[in-house]
């Protein structure tokens, strides 16, 4: 089997307005998102989506095409580790995205060809994982707390707090409410995606721990190693780094050996596909961690990290960031949280969900070759 063709179908999107801070897309509301496809000579093939909500598809598409196609048609698609390999190389001519949305695509064909469901493919562990509600940023208390009772209501495991991010005080402010609403056996975890300094980040970790959160998130800007291991040497909460930290898989290595982190954090997207998830998860455990996957900001992302979450056994829970229909375009029937808290893992072959081509077709606006 070899590799013919490489396309990316560039198509719009509306998504719904919501503030992630500093990662917020200015704009109309329409997102450009791509459909990645792999085609082989037996006539299948492997798809991945680009784009959402904090990142255009249109920062990457051209990219892909231009650094990493030439290095990926002619090979055989079932021989991942090697077009990986090369494919890495080639990350600081394209992105890490770009590496991540072939590597899914590859996995797609793999598990067709095998005739199993990507997580069954890598070595199942369970066919289900428990889901928490990540929150965007509000202006107002009163709309942490709306949200945090409706998440709590439907089943959801948990609920993460990312603050309005405006000062500490404030921070503080909405998680103690949001404590309050939930109670205090509700988990709740804290992300405040980089913003803060030693000194902040130290003071507010103590008033997280007295209010029994979960795990503190990203308290540091996301190359900090130095201040991360003062931090989580003094912090009982759990300090969880690196779903932004420069680099991919060969990267998480310095936050390990110095002790930076209680657990690593990443998805397909953010550090180079599926391929890269299961070596740093094999990593983690290796130390004793966990993985915890970061969501995939669109829907097929999404789909691939639900079948390396189920394919491994040192992760706890998979993230659904809201508005939920903000990271969800372009499948038939995408993936849902369902009354006991839990999100069902596809059982069809590759990543064994049906795309919805009419909508792409409808929505298309160029492909690149």
């Amino acid at each position: 089997m070899k590799i013919t063709d490489l396309t990316v179908t560039m198509f719009e999107r509306t998504i719904p307005k919501a503030s992630y801070g500093r990662h917020t897309l200015p704009g109309s509301g329409k997102l450009s998102m791509g459909l990645v496809t792999v085609s082989t000579d037996e006539g299948i093939q492997g798809h991945a989506f680009l784009g959402s909500p904090v990142r255009t598809a249109e920062l990457d598409a051209a990219s892909l095409i231009i650094a990493l196609k030439p290095v990926v048609v002619g090979r055989d698609p079932l021989q991942r580790e090697a077009i990986y390999k090369d494919m890495a190389r080639r990350a600081g001519l394209s992105t890490w995205r770009c590496v991540g949305a072939i590597d899914v695509a590859l996995w797609d064909i793999a598990g067709k060809v095998a005739g199993l469901p990507i997580h069954q493919l890598i070595g199942g562990f369970r066919d289900k994982a428990p889901a928490y509600a990540s929150s965007p940023g509000w202006a107002d208390v009163g709309n942490y707390i709306e949200e945090a009772l409706a998440v709590k209501e439907h089943g959801y495991a948990a609920y993460k707090v990312h603050p309005p991010r405006l000062d500490p005080k404030t921070d503080l402010e909405v998680a103690r409410a949001v404590r309050k609403a939930v109670g205090d056996e509700y988990r709740l975890m804290f992300d405040s995606t980089g913003v803060y300094t030693y000194p902040q980040a130290l003071m507010v970790g103590r008033e997280l721990e007295e209010l029994g959160y979960y795990w503190f998130e990203d308290p540091l800007p996301f190359e900090d190693i130095y201040n991360y291991t003062k931090l989580k040497q003094k912090l009982d909460i759990q300090v969880v780094a690196t779903e932004l930290s420069p680099g991919a898989f060969h990267a998480y290595e310095p936050w390990v050996s110095q002790k930076a982190t209680d657990a690593l954090r990443g998805d397909v997207a953010l550090k180079g596909g599926i391929t890269a998830c299961l070596k740093t998860a094999h990593l983690a455990e290796a130390f004793r961690l966990n993985y915890e996957l970061h969501h995939g900001g669109n829907s097929l992302n999404n789909v691939a990290n639900l079948h390396v979450f189920c394919a491994i056994p040192n992760t706890e829970f998979f993230e659904v960031v809201l508005p939920d229909e903000a990271q969800k375009c372009g499948l038939i029937n995408d993936l849902s949280v369902g009354r006991d808290g839990f999100v069902s893992v596809p059982k069809e072959p590759g990543l064994g969900v049906e795309i919805d081509f009419e909508l792409i077709e409808a929505s298309k606006t160029r492909v690149l070759t």
